[in-house]
């Protein structure tokens, strides 16, 4: 009886490790056949060009969004000061700011609203690059477009990005100004939700789109112009990537110069939504109390940051799709 017993008991031990086994290997194999499908989906999705275009332009923005984000806030600062000052006192310029920021907020000050901006800056460059990579490659697949083509362009690449990221751009705005006692990026939204609600994330949009879409358009026609100027012998020697580099410069700093008005406009209705009800009243202010050369308050550092940001960011975008063996 007792081996019976016994025998009955090894019967069902085996049976249940057989039942084990076949669990284990079915549990497995479905494991297996969802990482497989996870692998063929991510594959597929990651050779796609645009989306190829989209992480390029998302690293080459990151790299310069960190190395020149203290040049952005020193002209926020700029942007925002009130002119109190009775006649003949110092001018408030670039270096005396930064010199205020370091002595008051110590060195790391540099870099507040750095978070906003990589929140801005990893997926708006991406949107920006890969859009215009799409759109260049339906309508200008058989030759590379015109100096007008090229301005509509880089604008339409830019409207695209600009509308999508534009809570961002607000809330970056904001904390680099120093006015809000912001902690973090959910916080900043959190707060702006609640006591002005969502339409001021939008706020500045239009501000925004006059100084964002001619930039981008007029970039992109001096930054190919002055490619397509260069010797064939430079253009495909080892100094290539320096060499549009040295194009970048100079396309930056001319389309900095027309756009900074609209960017002084864009900061003081993004700062202060309350106080301009329309885009008009806040060209109104700024004319009123600084008189035109207030349109231009900031530009140095502007010209600066964004000369070098777009500069960089297109060279290591170009050098890192010719890697992928795509045109850019």
């Amino acid at each position: 009886m007792d081996r019976g017993r016994v025998r009955t008991e090894k019967v069902i031990k085996k049976e249940e490790k057989t039942k084990e086994d076949f669990d284990h290997t079915r549990a497995t194999l479905l494991d297996w056949n969802l990482f497989s499908t996870f692998k063929i989906t991510m594959e597929l999705s990651l050779g796609h060009p645009a989306l190829k275009a989209f992480m390029c332009g998302s690293l080459s923005g990151t790299c310069s969004t960190l190395l020149f984000q203290p040049l952005d806030l020193v002209k926020t600062r700029l942007q925002t000061l009130h002119s109190n000052m009775q006649p003949g006192s110092a001018r408030v310029g670039m270096v005396t700011v930064f010199l205020s920021v370091v002595r008051t907020e110590k060195l790391i000050g540099l870099w507040k609203g750095v978070s906003p901006s990589f929140v801005r800056t990893i997926p708006g460059v991406g949107i920006y690059f890969s859009t215009y990579y799409s759109l260049k490659q339906h309508y200008f697949l058989e030759q590379g477009p015109g100096a007008m083509e090229s301005v509509l362009l880089g604008a339409g690449a830019r409207t695209v990005a600009g509308v999508c990221m534009l809570p961002v751009t607000v809330l970056k705005t904001r904390f680099e100004s120093g006015r809000y006692n912001y902690v973090s990026v959910a916080g900043a939204l959190r707060s702006v939700c609640q006591t002005e609600g969502p339409r001021a994330l939008f706020s500045g949009l239009t501000a925004t789109l006059l100084r964002d879409a001619p930039f981008s358009g007029l970039y992109v026609m001096f930054y190919s112009q002055g490619k397509n100027t260069l010797p064939q012998e430079i253009s495909t020697s080892p100094y290539a990537a320096l060499a549009n580099f040295s194009c970048g410069i100079l396309a930056g700093v001319l389309a900095s110069l027309v756009t900074q008005p609209a960017d002084v406009v864009k900061t003081h209705v993004q700062v202060s939504p309350h106080l301009y009800r329309r885009t008009a009243d806040a060209v109104r202010y700024i004319y009123n109390e600084h008189g035109f050369q207030g349109f231009f308050r900031g530009g140095v550092p502007r010209s600066l940051r964004r000369t070098m940001i777009a500069a960089m960011a297109w060279t290591v975008y170009e050098q890192m799709m010719a890697r992928m063996g795509l045109k850019s």
